[in-house]
C-alpha cells in the first residue's frame, strides 16, 4: 500500500534546517510521501517551513499539510493560497471538524484537495461531510469509529460518491482496511523516531519497504498479537 510518513511537528529547537533534514531522512530512507504540521505558528512562518520541506524532498515527492483544525475558514483561504505553488497534495483539517460549511468555502478557493475525517464518530457525520461536495479524500479512523465495521461502512459510502479513503493514525489497524478496499488511497505511518514503544508493542512491526509501501502482515487476522515480554514491565494489574 502507498504510504506516507507522518511527521514535520513543531519541537523546540527545530529550525527549518532541522525539518528539511528530518524530511531529507524520511526519503532517504524510501519514503515516496511525507506529511508535515501546519497552524501552530502564523502562516507567513508555516509558508516558509512549506517551502523548506518542498525545496529538502524536491518536485516528485508527495508532500501533505496538516492543520489539526487550526484555522478559521477565511484564514485557511489565505493559507491555501499561498503554499498552492508547493503543489501539497492535500490539505488535512483546515479547520473545525463538522464546520461544514467552511469546508465549502475553501474547496470554492484553492486547488489543493481537503481531507479531513478523522474527528467524525460515525457514518451519519461522513455522509454529511460527503454531502458538502467539498471533501474527495476521508481520513476515517476505525478507532474513532468504533471499528471495523463502522469504518467499512464509510468506505462504501465513500466509494458510491467515488471518494477515496486515506484512514487516520493506528498503521497496524489500518494497513489491513486500507489495502482491503476498492478506494483505499494511502497510509499513515509513523515511523520508530516518534514512538519510543515502535517494536516492542506487537510481535509483527509494520516497516516501510524500499519502493515507499507497507505491506500486510503475512499473519492469520488483525496480524498485532502483543509482545508481552516487552510490555510487562508496563503492567498494572
Amino acid at each position: 500500500m502507498p504510504t506516507y510518513i507522518a511527521g514535520g511537528y513543531y519541537e523546540d529547537g527545530k529550525g527549518l534546517k532541522e525539518l528539511q533534514q528530518e524530511v531529507s531522512e524520511h526519503v532517504e530512507g524510501g519514503a515516496k510521501a511525507v506529511k508535515m504540521k501546519v497552524g501552530a505558528v502564523s502562516i507567513r512562518e508555516d509558508v516558509e517551513r512549506v517551502k523548506a520541506v518542498r525545496e529538502a524532498v524536491g518536485p516528485d515527492i508527495m508532500m501533505m499539510v496538516d492543520a489539526n483544525c487550526a484555522y478559521r475558514w477565511y484564514e485557511a483561504v489565505q493559507m491555501a493560497t499561498r503554499i498552492e505553488e508547493f503543489d501539497p497534495f492535500w490539505f488535512e483539517e483546515p479547520i473545525a471538524a463538522d464546520d461544514y460549511e467552511g469546508h465549502k468555502r475553501i474547496a470554492e478557493k484553492t486547488t489543493i484537495p481537503i481531507a479531513t475525517g478523522e474527528n467524525e464518530y460515525t457514518r451519519y457525520g461522513f455522509r454529511d461531510l460527503i454531502a458538502t461536495g467539498a471533501v474527495p479524500i476521508l481520513n476515517a479512523d476505525a478507532k474513532i469509529l468504533g471499528g471495523v465495521t463502522e469504518f467499512m461502512k464509510v468506505a462504501a459510502l465513500a466509494q458510491a460518491h467515488d471518494l477515496d479513503i486515506a484512514p487516520h493514525g493506528a498503521q497496524e489497524i489500518h494497513i489491513h482496511l486500507v489495502s482491503a478496499i476498492a478506494n483505499g488511497l494511502i497510509l499513515e505511518f509513523y515511523p520508530k523516531r516518534m514512538d519510543p514503544m515502535w517494536g516492542k508493542v506487537y510481535n509483527e512491526a509494520l516497516s516501510l519497504n524500499d519502493d515507499g509501501t507497507v505491506s500486510p502482515p503475512e499473519v492469520p487476522g488483525i496480524g498485532i498479537e502483543p509482545r508481552y515480554e516487552t510490555l510487562d514491565p508496563y503492567r498494572v494489574a
